[in-house]
């Protein structure tokens, strides 16, 4: 008698499962290109194959994620191109955005910034990568709501999200995160100020060293792949 295939004992819900897929492709555990198997994947999320294909599709709307014809899914994956492309969006819009920021700012927004720069401080002691992404994210968008409109905020935070597989594991490396935290610190004293281009600039530094480590990363894959196939 034939019975049905039991799902996985410790079946996780759609959320913890879209979590744990997320987390795997900002912080590169999956790298970029990958192919996201089904069964591969209910195996290691300990799910089904439902939760696996909302997962799935709620990525490739956020861009995680791409479908390739005859293959499938794939974690996605930029071109050097495509990268250059997205920062010179964003650093453009941050420059703007930043500099539309009164200076002095008002004192709420420096005693926001603080606070959340304190709780980043704190999380940095005893890092969970999830909680830093997310902290970090909330200061630069806090910064950037100093500037009066809403609307380019919005778009600011949608860039961010399109650079998350660039930029989020440069807080995985210790010398990164210690960097990020200096230079939020900074940001702080510069806002007290009044040189909005020191201040602008400062941002757009602060985006360098994710993208260049991207770019690095991306040029040694390429030499790998020609050296293989020419072997």
């Amino acid at each position: 008698m034939r019975t049905r295939a039991s799902p996985p004992a410790a079946s996780h819900a759609p959320m913890d499962v879209l979590r744990q897929l997320e987390d795997d492709i900002i912080f590169g555990r999956l790298a970029p290109g990958a192919r996201l198997v089904e069964d591969a994947m209910m195996e290691r999320y300990a799910t089904s194959r439902h939760y696996v294909r909302r997962a799935l599709a709620a990525l490739e709307r956020d861009g995680l994620v791409r479908h390739v014809a005859n293959i499938g899914a794939t974690v996605c994956s930029f071109t050097a191109e495509e990268v250059r492309q997205i920062y010179e969006a964003r650093e453009m819009l941050t420059r703007q955005i930043v500099l539309m920021i009164p200076l002095p700012a008002p004192e709420a927004l420096i005693a926001r910034l603080e606070a959340i720069q304190a709780e980043y401080r704190r999380e940095a002691a005893a890092p969970n990568l999830r909680r830093l992404h997310e902290i970090n994210d909330a200061f630069h968008l806090a910064m950037l709501e100093g500037c009066g409109n809403p609307y380019l905020v919005r778009t600011a935070k949608d860039y961010m999200r399109l650079s998350l597989p660039v930029r989020a594991t440069n807080l995985a490396d210790g010398e990164g995160l210690q960097r990020s935290l200096r230079e939020h610190d900074h940001m702080i004293a510069l806002l007290r100020g009044s040189d909005a281009w020191a201040l602008a600039q400062l941002n757009i530094e602060h985006m360098q060293a994710s993208k260049s480590d991207y770019l690095a990363r991306a040029a040694q894959a390429s030499t790998l792949e020609r050296t293989g196939t020419r072997s």
